[in-house]
């Protein structure tokens, strides 16, 4: 008699692991993003400061020049519904709190020829990376272990991260961060 069990029911149980460690960094990712929660203890690297990416219309997006002032990071893809709802709203906080030190970039994980022909139709103000597959790696090194998109960082003045959030950010998420960097 065989003990093992059998192939269908084996499927079904890596399958109901796999699902539940999903939901756990997926929850994981959400607790982390929550406006109000805070890893401001945790400094980025040398390596974060010292990203470049090409933008779509040339020249490039240099890290190292957005340090010392509130940092919005949103990557986004040209295929993602969610992203694409959300830049309107990004771009609206970056015309409305650039005066006020936000910096906001786009980290466009896509093609550069699709990114550059949506931007043609949906142009926004706040410069865009073209992070391409680099931009995936780059995702689960800040967090986003399954590499998700939306996902949105917030670096403070003094280079720590202030906030994560994996999926659509709404209103009250950015309101909470620029409310966040005022009351430090």
């Amino acid at each position: 008699m065989n003990d093992s069990p059998d192939p269908g029911r084996r499927g079904w149980l890596f399958g109901g692991v796999a699902l539940l460690a999903a939901a756990a960094g997926a929850g994981g990712a959400w607790w982390k993003g929550r406006p109000g929660t805070s890893d401001a203890n945790e400094p980025m690297d040398a390596a974060f400061w010292a990203r470049r990416f090409e933008r779509p219309e040339g020249g490039e997006v240099d890290f190292a020049a957005l340090r010392g002032k509130p940092l919005l990071v949103n990557f986004w893809a040209t295929w993602c519904p969610p992203c694409i709802e959300e830049l309107p709203m990004v771009d609206r906080f970056f015309r409305d709190q650039a005066a006020n030190g936000w910096q906001v970039i786009g980290l466009a994980i896509d093609q550069p020829s699709a990114v550059r022909k949506f931007l043609e139709r949906t142009p926004v103000s706040f410069p865009i990376g073209l992070a391409g597959m680099e931009g995936t790696e780059l995702l689960r090194q800040l967090g986003n272990t399954g590499g998700g998109l939306p996902f949105t960082m917030v670096v403070n003045a003094e280079g720590g991260v202030a906030a994560r959030k994996m999926g659509k950010l709404e209103p009250a998420d950015l309101d909470a961060w620029r409310r966040a960097s005022v009351h430090g």
